[in-house]
C-alpha cells in the first residue's frame, strides 16, 4: 500500500499543516504509533480546538500545548479513548477549563465527554462520523473550508500504516463497514492521529479494505488445512514481520476469526479455531 513517511517532526513545536491548522507531536514514538500521537490545533470563532492532547505521561507536550494556545482553550475533542490520545485530557483540562467532546458512549470509565456526540453531529463547523472498528467510540471530523473539505482521521485511517483491530473493543466487522463509509464521502485530505496529512485518501481506504477482504480470505483457507491458532497464523500469513509486532498481528487476526464465527464461517475450542 502506498504509505507516507516523513522526517521525525520537532518536538514540542507547532507545525502548521493548512491555513489554521497545526500539529503538535507527543513525544511517544513506536511501532504503534510512528513519530507520536498527533495533538490538532484548530482556529475557529471561539478559540483554538485541541484534538487529541495525547497521552498523559508528557508534562512537555502538555506545556507545549498550553504554549501554543497561550492556555485558551474553546473545546477539547477526543476522537477515540485510547491512552495515547486521550491521556493527557485531565491536565489540560484543569489548566483550561475546557469542555471535552467526544463520542456519546465512552470504551473506558475513567473518561466521559462532557459534550457528547453521535453520528451526524456538528461541533464547531465539525462533522461527527462515527467510526468504530480500531475502537468501538471512534469519530472522525469532517471539516468544510473554503478550498477543500478535509477530514481529522485519527486512527481509523493512518498515512504511515494500517490499524490494528484489537478484541474486544476493536471489531473486524465494524472496522469494513466504517472503512466503507468513507468511500462514500469526497474529502480531499485526511490528517490523522499518527503520520502525516495524506492526500487521495479514498484511493488508500479502498486498498485497506482490499487488504482486508484478502486476508480474511487467506485465513479461512489456513482454517480449511485443519485446526489452527491465531500465532501459526501470522507464522504463515505475515511472512518476515518483525517480531515486536507479532502481538498487534495475532490481535487483528482473531478480529478477521471473530468476524467469521459471526457469519458463521469458523468455529473454536478454547484458541483453536476450524473452519465451517
Amino acid at each position: 500500500m502506498p504509505f507516507l513517511t516523513e522526517p521525525e517532526p520537532e518536538r514540542g513545536a507547532r507545525l502548521e499543516i493548512l491555513p489554521g491548522i497545526s500539529r503538535i507531536v507527543a513525544n511517544n514514538p513506536g511501532p504503534m504509533t510512528f513519530f507520536g500521537t498527533n495533538t490538532w490545533l484548530i482556529d475557529s470563532a471561539d478559540g483554538t480546538i485541541v484534538l487529541d492532547p495525547g497521552p498523559e505521561d508528557d508534562p512537555e507536550h502538555i506545556e507545549a500545548i498550553l504554549r501554543h494556545t497561550d492556555g485558551k482553550v474553546a473545546l477539547i475533542v477526543v476522537s477515540h479513548t485510547h491512552h495515547d490520545h486521550v491521556g493527557a485530557v485531565p491536565a489540560l483540562k484543569a489548566a483550561t477549563g475546557a469542555r471535552t467532546v467526544g463520542f456519546r458512549t465512552s470504551a473506558i470509565d475513567t473518561f466521559q465527554a462532557d459534550i457528547k456526540l453521535d453520528h451526524g453531529d456538528t461541533i464547531a463547523g465539525m462533522t461527527a462520523l462515527h467510526t468504530p472498528g480500531h475502537r468501538s467510540d471512534h469519530l472522525c471530523f469532517s471539516l468544510p473550508r473554503q478550498d477543500e473539505t478535509i477530514l481529522f482521521s485519527a486512527d481509523h485511517v493512518m498515512s504511515w500504516s494500517t490499524s490494528v483491530v484489537s478484541p474486544p473493543d476493536g471489531n473486524m466487522a465494524h472496522y469494513f463497514n466504517s472503512l466503507k463509509v468513507l468511500l462514500d464521502r469526497d474529502e480531499a485530505a485526511y490528517l490523522p492521529g499518527h503520520g502525516p496529512l495524506l492526500r487521495n485518501p479514498q484511493n488508500l481506504v479502498r486498498e485497506m479494505l482490499t487488504h482486508r477482504v484478502l486476508r480474511e480470505q487467506s485465513i479461512l483457507k489456513k482454517l480449511t488445512e485443519g485446526p489452527t491458532d491465531p500465532a501459526a497464523i501470522v507464522d504463515k500469513l505475515y511472512r518476515g514481520l518483525k517480531p515486536r509486532l507479532h502481538k498487534a498481528a495475532e490481535r487483528s487476526v482473531l478480529a478477521h476469526l471473530l468476524k467469521l464465527e459471526e457469519e458463521g464461517k469458523a468455529t473454536r475450542d478454547g484458541d483453536v479455531w476450524v473452519s465451517v
